[in-house]
């Protein structure tokens, strides 16, 4: 029996094989231009990416588009980062006290957040001091801080976005610093079980006996002067406390580009203030 080329089932294949066998200049053609069209593109690729990213690496700084950020995002990092700075400054001031030069800046940051981020950045500023406060140095110091120098940011900032005169963010500060100072007395003595308060009123009543004796006044000093003459040299003290915190913010958020409402004529004509 004889069998024909034509019937074997891998005729086709071998015939196929046997032509690029033959003709190995059209594959090997094929091949390199497929290759070289795939190692065109991805050079080109390369290239451009590298000579957009020289190119801006080469700009200068200023010229460089910045990278978008939320507002929500510089509202927290602003917030957090006063927050730990007026904390470190309470932190330093209570083991190194240098007088009331340190003082000065409790309410400063927070307020400067109130006036770039208003009310509930600042509010969440003051919450974040009083948590770090309480971790380093206990609840009771934390509390301390919150009231008055807490609150008396919170309406700073609040008196400075509305354009409120000094006199009256003076005034409103002057009565939370005095709510402050009575409620620290009340705090610690509750905490060590004594009545402070007495104690100031012995000494205020031997003070004003003193004063009394050098005037020739017989009389002795009654208990409601003497606590009406307590509480108005507390309010003294916060007023003269809250016109230095004003000065001090003057000099240093104009500086930082957030101003606050100027200071009355009288005050401009001592300090020889023209702006």
């Amino acid at each position: 029996m004889t069998f024909s080329a034509d019937r074997s089932p891998n005729t086709g294949i071998k015939a196929e094989i046997t032509n690029s066998v033959n003709d190995p200049k059209e594959t090997t053609a094929d091949m390199v231009d497929v290759n070289s069209m795939d190692e065109d593109n991805w050079v080109d690729a390369g290239d451009g990416e590298t000579e957009e990213s020289k190119a801006l690496q080469e700009l200068p700084l200023s010229r460089q588009q910045p990278v978008l950020k939320s507002p929500q995002t510089l509202a927290m990092v602003e917030s957090a980062f006063l927050a730990s700075m007026v904390s470190i400054i309470w932190l330093i001031n209570y083991y190194f006290p240098i007088g009331p030069l340190l003082r000065i800046l409790f309410p400063i940051p927070l307020a400067l957040v109130y006036l770039r981020w208003r009310s509930p950045a600042a509010i969440k500023g003051m919450i974040a001091a009083g948590l770090l406060l309480s971790v380093l140095m206990g609840p009771t110091r934390s509390v301390v801080f919150v009231i008055p120098y807490g609150l008396m940011s919170l309406q700073l900032g609040f008196c400075w976005v509305r354009n409120a005169s000094w006199g009256f963010s003076i005034f409103t500060g002057a009565l939370i610093g005095t709510f402050g100072f009575f409620f620290r007395f009340w705090l610690f003595s509750f905490l060590l079980g004594e009545n402070l308060w007495q104690y100031v009123m012995g000494q205020i009543t031997n003070l004003l006996d003193w004063l009394f004796l050098q005037f020739n006044i017989l009389a002795q000093p009654d208990v409601l002067l003497v606590q009406f003459l307590a509480v108005g040299m507390v309010f003294l003290n916060s007023l003269i406390y809250m016109l230095a915190v004003h000065l001090t913010a003057l000099l240093i958020l104009d500086r930082l580009g957030n101003p606050i409402p100027r200071p009355p004529q009288w005050l401009k004509v001592i300090l020889d203030y023209d702006y």
